[in-house]
């Protein structure tokens, strides 16, 4: 699978992250916190929150680039294994903090990892 990120991968819609933030799956990383739903599509989708409390506007900017980015290179592990349930929708908001590339996608490797240990457990009971 091409590392795009194209619009499929995006969450939109205030009714796409209103379902996300539904679905109490919350997963506090760093300075990051991951809210999650399956999705049962075959691909991963993303949805940046980001107040106007952590920073000024290219503060903001340059940390949902870094976001982006890290999803991009890591969204062929999102889940980490094959899942018949499909991806995940993500939802990520964060305090304030000096991002880098390669900060924001350790914080995503542990993130998803957490997150798809969680909807097996909830899935499994």
């Amino acid at each position: 699978m091409p590392l795009t990120f194209r619009p499929k991968h995006r969450l939109t819609h205030k009714r796409e992250f209103d379902a996300v933030h539904a679905a109490k799956m919350r997963t506090p990383v760093g300075p990051l916190v991951f809210y999650s739903r399956r999705n049962g599509l075959p691909h991963p989708r993303l949805g940046l929150s980001i107040a106007k409390a952590f920073g000024s506007a290219p503060e903001r900017n340059r940390l949902k680039r870094c976001l982006r980015e890290a999803f991009r290179l890591l969204q062929n592990q999102i889940p980490p294994q094959p899942s018949d349930r499909g991806s995940f929708d993500l939802v990520i908001t964060a305090r304030r903090h000096d991002p880098t590339l390669e900060t924001c996608t350790d914080l995503f490797t542990q993130a998803v990892q957490r997150l798809d240990a969680a909807w097996r457990k909830r899935e499994a009971t």
